[in-house]
């Protein structure tokens, strides 16, 4: 078997204040290869979006490690984890986290400049074209529905087809009906580029459709395969 393309090892998090020490997150380990899918699932206050967050290198862990393509995370500085994740990692929100001011093919080729592509239009326009948002191109968030938000959302994290895709609850604030056919667009897009999906989810339905689930309590989490 090839290596993990993401090893989560022994990470806990914990915060002292005066009233003494919290403990968010106790011991994670996990491992995925490239292509696979894991939903982490459990209760608010489970330490879900905390652990996504470390992953990301957003946070740090009191202890443990994270090595996503065989680099460790943490023997990084800000800047060079700033680096990874643009190389490696794609994000989708529950709220979007769309710029307004941005149309959105502008929203979608953003990723692109920043990552030195000279003419990234063609590919957003692509990529819009497959979330079913071609005549969207010109418009702008706050004129789109939730559904559409989000599918421009995904089409910004697939665009630069990352190795690594994390999603901190992409269906948390659709509705059912909508949230089933972003969940169903995201795992296709998933499956055709080859991205490793980690989602957060309170949705254990959609988290069956992962290959694995990582089920957090209180800190502690458990594999179903």
């Amino acid at each position: 078997m090839s290596s993990p393309l993401i090893a989560v090892s022994q990470v806990s998090k914990s915060v002292t204040d005066a009233t003494g020490t919290l403990e968010i997150l106790c011991d994670i380990n996990f491992s995925l290869q490239p292509q696979q899918t894991l939903a982490i699932v459990g209760a608010s206050g489970s330490g879900k979006s905390t652990l996504l967050a470390i992953m990301a290198g957003l946070d740090t862990p009191t202890k443990g490690s994270v090595h996503i393509a065989g680099q460790d995370v943490f023997a990084l500085n800000e800047d060079q984890r700033a680096a990874m994740r643009a190389k490696h990692i794609g994000f989708v929100f529950q709220s979007f986290q769309l710029l307004a001011p941005l149309t959105a093919l502008e929203n979608v080729m953003l990723p692109l400049e920043l990552a030195g592509h000279l003419d990234p239009k063609p590919m957003a326009k692509d990529m819009l074209a497959r979330v079913g948002l071609a005549e969207r191109l010109n418009h702008y968030p706050k004129v789109m529905s939730g559904g559409e938000q989000q599918r421009v959302a995904l089409a910004r994290a697939f665009v630069v087809k990352p190795d690594v895709l994390l999603a901190d609850e992409p269906t948390g604030s659709l509705d059912h009906a909508t949230g089933e056919k972003v969940m169903q667009l995201m795992l296709a897009l998933n499956k055709e580029l080859g991205t490793t999906l980690v989602m957060v989810t309170h949705d254990r339905a959609l988290s069956q459709r992962c290959d694995q689930r990582l089920v957090m309590e209180a800190g502690r989490a458990h594999l179903e395969i």
